[in-house]
Parts: C-alpha cells; structure tokens; sequence
C-alpha cells in the first residue's frame, strides 16, 4: 500500500467521527437560532394602546420611565454569601468566622436604615458561569448556549438585541469601565469607554485601580446616562487565592468603600444596582453548575423609595436575566427582542405611600407588556425554526390569551376587580415562567444523527493481512493509559477544574491583547496526555516484534556444529524490526491496522459517553456531568486523531529515510 493512501484513509476515517461529534452537539446541547429582530418603540409588544401615563411622557417608550439615570457596578464572581448580612449566632453556638463574612457592611446598613429604598436578591444565574456568557444573558436576557464556553477566550460581538443596544439607539450616553470583553461584545457602542485587560487573574488590583481612577470622576461630570463599571479583583482573588483567604476579605473591604462612595453621590433620578455575574467554587473556580456557582448577589438602591412594603427576612430568589426587562422598562425602553426573563414586578409598585389598587395595577402592566413582547418572541422563534415543542407552545399561548384578556377586560371596566387582577398578575407570571422553562427544556433535545455516523465509521474493517499485528490488549492498555494520564495530572473533565494558571507558563506578566496564545497553553495543559499518547501510538508496532525476540531467546537450542552455522549463515532469520525491509509493503498495512485500532478504542469511548448523555439528557446532572464529560471527550477524540496523523506521518516519513539508507548500504556491500 501506498503511505500517502493510508493517511487518507486514516483522515476520511478521522473526519466520518467529527462529522458525528458535530451532528451530536447541534443536537444534545443547549443550541438556539439567534434572531436578529430589534425592539423599537414604534412598534408595541402587541396589539392594544401604550400603558397609562406612557404617552406624552419625555423619555416614555413602552412604559414611562421611572429613572433617568443607571449606575451598574458588575462585581466579577460577586458570590451571595460575600453580600448576605452577617447574622448573629444562636446562644451556644460556636460564631462562624470566614473571611469573607460581613465585608460588604454598607449594604447591611442600608437594608436596615432604609428598607423601602433597597433590596438584596439572590441572583439564580443559567450555566456556564463563564463571564462572556453572563454578560450576554445579562444584556439580552436570553439563554446562551453551553458550547459557547469555550468562546470565553475569544468574545464575539452580540447580534441579538441588548440593553446596550436599546441605550445606544435611544441616545442614552454609555459610559463604560472595566473589562475589556465589553469592548469585543458591543465594539463601538459606548459615548466613553476605559477598558483594561482582563485575563491575568494573577493580577488583583490593574483593572480595580483604573475604574476607580476614572469612577467618581466621571460621575461628578453628570456626562453619562448609563455608568457601568466591571470589577474583577474579586474574581481574580478568587482564581489565586480562593474565598477564604485573607486578601478576598481586602477586595470585599474595596468593593464595600466604592458602593458607599457611590451612594453618597445618587441624585433622586439614578438607580444603583451591584450584581455579580456569577458565584466560585469553595476553591475559587467556575465555569460548572454547582450551588456556590450559580449564586449571585443582586443589590438595588435609589434615594427615592423603591417598595411599598420592607424587605422580606430571607432574601428573595430570583433568574439572574429578571434584571434586564426591568431595567429596560425603569429607564422607558423597549425589552430587547429575545428577551426570556421576567420582570420584578415589585420595583413597579410605587412607594409606600401609593395605594394598593395602584400598585397592583402598575404590576400588572409591566407584566402585561414582558409577556406581549415574550409571546412575540416565541411566535417569531417558532416561524423560524422548529426547536419548540408545538404542544406545550400552543399551552403557553392559550394561557398569555385568556390573561391578555382578563387584562384588558379589567382596564375598560377597573372598579370592584381587584380579585381579577390579582389573577391576571397570578396569570401572567405563570405564563413568562413556563414560557422560559419551555425553552430551556426544547433547546437542550437530542439527535440520534451522531449515532448513524458513529456506526458507520465503527463498521470499517480493521483487520488487514500481515504478520505484524498489533495485539488488541496493547491497543486497548494504550488508549486506557492516555486516560489515565489525564487524570493522574490532576485533571477532570469538568470546567472549574480547568488549569488556568497554565496560560502563563513563561508568560508571569500576561499576554497582553492576545487570547490565542493563552488558550493554546491551556489546552496544551489538559490534552497533553492524549497528545503524547496517539503520537507515540506507532511506537506499538515494535511489540510483536518484542515478543517474537523474546521467544526466540527462550526456545533458541544450545549451539551444535560450529563450522555447520558459519556455512549456511544465509538460512538464519532476520531478527525483530529488520524483517520488515523483507516485506516493507507489511509496514504500510501494519501502520493502518494499528491507527484504525486505536481510532476503533476512541471511538467506543466518546460513543459511551454519548449514549450516557442521550438517555441521561433529562437528569438532574446532565449539565454538571454529562455534558462536560462530552465535551472533553470529544476535544479529546480530536486531539488525539490530529496526533494520531501525525505521529504516523512521522514515522514513514522516519521509515522512507531508513529505507533509503539501508538500500545505499546493500548497494555499497554489492560493491
């Protein structure tokens, strides 16, 4: 057989695989089509006449606004737990001390002194807790998709409709400072910007020290509408040192002197709100599912009373996207299109000195606008694909009727129906919640495509004839050591337990600008085992060999008759690798039998695997197991593939040059 044809066997084999991985990801992970439509106040949510008091209003879209001015301060990896009120412990109860506890004191104080112009939240937020894609839940409202975590080293700018967006096409100035992965997200939308680079999470203080720099500075100038400023000491903290380490307790203590700074310069029109864009794991990681991961911190203040009524004692649980029609609709915009979130209909309730009737009502009018525009969402998502299951989209749409209905109804005849509104509040919220579980479930279906694929790659015979055969269990204890290797390095197929710190091995002071070099570093990290492994795969071609030398040394006869042996030297056998230059057409079969062996072992490997995510896609884990198992088994199906050609290529290119010689050498001795 020619070399150049087994490698393109090997290659068409190699791409049969990939062809299924990605048949499989478009199937089993959470994937969506990403519409382009835009909001516009020219166009309502639906049919019927703006809100009461929206029209005529200055800066009144959909609904009037309620403030003119928004100060955001995204605090990076913000846990709940970094921003709950220290309680006191019970009588004999040993006091709790971590240092984290109790740093964020002005928020306590607040909630205490002024209890109907604040909230905390619990923010719920969707997995990956990667930064990218929070801040594109966050700005959109919507669900990104799993696979986009491995984007979160190279951000692309967001098509789909946003807050930013919204702010921008209304000619509210945007100013922003922070983290330089708004700058790829929304390049070009903000009136002034201070990014620094973000990727060091050795560096504690650059990106902290510049904001404040330009934070208060900017404020006092009144040249902004939106002030948005991204922290990410805290994150970082997290990343080198974890939560319990003393220097967290330091940037909680910065975090807690900026937010009081903030607060002493509100005017009555400003809101405040400090969130964090996701939770850490106990050793300061994310990226996964787990509790301290998709646990947030969510804090409102303005100066003017917020809530009628004082805050409840444990706070309240809420989807982290909640945030972004009720930002949009506190500052008079339209809900950005794609939006799945559900408003917090208690900051439209008024004051506490506004009726209850009133108050009731104002909910229910920004509940009514949230599910006109989700309802519009859906009818366009669905005209455009056929990702949502048609039964319970037809459920959802007879529940948003009957209470759009009931809604109306109650706005033409409002007196003695204060039972029908409750119901209607009762109705709308349930039709935005099963509207978002619907889409949540629907984007994450399962396609049997990979499997087809799979089987016909598996089903390419692997047996080819020649006596140099590559034993199975050499094979298999290869492929199993590779896996092996993986884990005794300290790996783990999950994304808190990526190695980070391996993208600046050689690089202390960071990269830069650049994100490919440091991802290249980290996934040399991980994948090193399934890299080394498949390139030194042909190196198994010399076990037959080994063990036929072995055998030979056990059953050779004790030497006879000398003189016999020195005459007939020609009749002894070539001894191991040598043969081969007896038959070197063997060694091109050897070398396809083995790659399509070891091709056969991964194969197996990511096809359990995915048999385990398909009939476990509605487990409780399957986002926190399953699918990263998948997704590094398959990166590791790659890897080693890539390796695999190359490590073959390598040694025909190694057996051309031996041959080459040992033909120059058989010539000389002819001489």
């Amino acid at each position: 057989m020619q070399k150049i044809s087994v490698l393109l066997f090997l290659a068409w084999v190699c791409f049969l695989f990939y062809a299924g991985i990605a048949l499989f990801t478009s199937g089993f992970l959470l994937t969506r089509l990403e519409l382009t439509n835009h909001s516009t106040c020219q166009e309502p949510p639906g049919p019927g006449s703006l809100p009461w008091g929206s029209q005529g209003e200055p800066r009144a879209c959909w609904m009037a606004s309620r403030f003119s001015r928004v100060v955001l301060v995204l605090i990076d990896a913000l846990r709940f737990d970094f921003a709950q009120p220290q309680r006191s412990h019970m009588p004999g109860e040993p006091p709790v001390s971590l240092p984290f506890l109790g740093k964020l004191g002005s928020l306590q104080r607040i909630l205490e002194t002024q209890p109907h112009h604040a909230r905390l939240y619990r923010s719920q937020v969707d997995p990956p807790t990667t930064t990218m894609q929070r801040l594109k839940a966050l700005t959109t409202g919507s669900l990104p998709t799993f696979i986009d975590a491995g984007s979160n080293f190279a951000s692309h700018a967001i098509v789909e409709d946003n807050l930013i967006k919204q702010l921008t096409s209304a000619g509210r100035r945007v100013v922003f400072m922070g983290d330089d992965t708004w700058k790829d997200l929304f390049p070009g939308a903000f009136s002034q910007a201070f990014f620094f680079p973000s990727f060091n999470v050795r560096d504690l203080h650059t990106v902290d020290n510049g904001i404040l720099e330009h934070l208060y500075p900017t404020m006092d100038s009144g040249e902004w509408d939106v002030l948005i400023a991204h922290f990410l000491g805290v994150d970082h903290c997290g990343h080198k040192h974890g939560p319990h380490h003393p220097e967290m307790a330091k940037k909680l203590s910065q975090m807690d002197q900026v937010i009081q700074g903030l607060v002493e310069r509100l005017e009555n029109d400003t809101l405040l709100v400090v969130a964090g864009d996701h939770g850490m794991t106990m050793n300061g990681d994310h990226g996964g599912d787990s509790e301290l991961e998709v646990s947030a911190a969510l804090f409102l203040y303005s100066p003017t009373a917020l809530f009628p009524s004082a805050p409840p004692e444990e706070p309240e649980v809420i989807p982290q996207v909640s945030l972004v029609p009720t930002l949009a609709l506190l500052l008079g915009l339209p809900i950005p299109f794609g939006n799945t979130g559900e408003v917090m209909a208690e900051l439209f309730s008024g004051s506490e000195d506004s009726q209850p009737h009133s108050s009731a009502l104002a909910q229910a009018t920004a509940l009514h606008l949230n599910a006109q525009q989700v309802s519009r969402f859906l009818h366009t998502y669905s005209a455009a694909t056929q990702d949502l299951q048609a039964k319970e989209l037809h459920q959802l749409q007879n529940l948003f009727s009957k209470a759009s209905a009931d809604y109306q109804w109650f706005l033409q005849s409002p007196q003695g129906a204060e039972a029908t509104l409750r119901t209607v509040i009762a109705e709308l919220q349930q039709f935005l919640r099963g509207a978002r579980a619907m889409c949540i479930e629907s984007w994450a279906r399962f396609s049997l495509s990979f499997l087809l694929l799979h089987l016909l790659a598996a089903g390419i015979p692997i047996t080819t004839p020649g006596p140099f055969t590559v034993p199975w269990q050499a094979v298999l204890a290869w492929a199993l050591m590779a896996t092996q290797t993986f884990y005794a390095t300290g790996h783990q197929p999950v994304f808190p337990a990526i190695h980070w710190h391996a993208a600046f091995v050689g690089f202390p002071e960071g990269h830069g600008s650049s994100t490919w070099l440091p991802a290249l570093l980290v996934g040399a990290n991980t994948f090193a085992s399934h890299l080394l492994f498949a390139v030194g795969c042909p190196l198994l071609l010399l076990w037959p060999f080994l063990c036929e030398g072995q055998g030979l040394r056990k059953t050779r006869k004790p030497p006879g008759n000398e003189a016999e042996a020195r005459v007939r030297p020609e009749e002894e056998e070539p001894l191991m690798e040598m043969r081969l230059r007896d038959a070197p057409h063997h060694f091109s079969a050897a070398l396809l039998q083995l790659g399509l062996k070891y091709l056969f072992v991964l194969g197996v490997q990511i096809l359990a695997c995915t048999l385990a995510a398909s009939i476990l896609r509605r487990h409780l884990m399957v986002w926190k197991v399953f699918a990263p198992k998948f997704i590094f088994e398959a990166l590791g199906f790659i890897v080693s593939s890539v390796g695999l050609l190359l490590g073959i290529a390598l040694v025909m290119r190694v057996d051309g040059a031996v041959s080459s010689w040992f033909r120059q050498l058989v010539l000389a001795q002819q001489r």
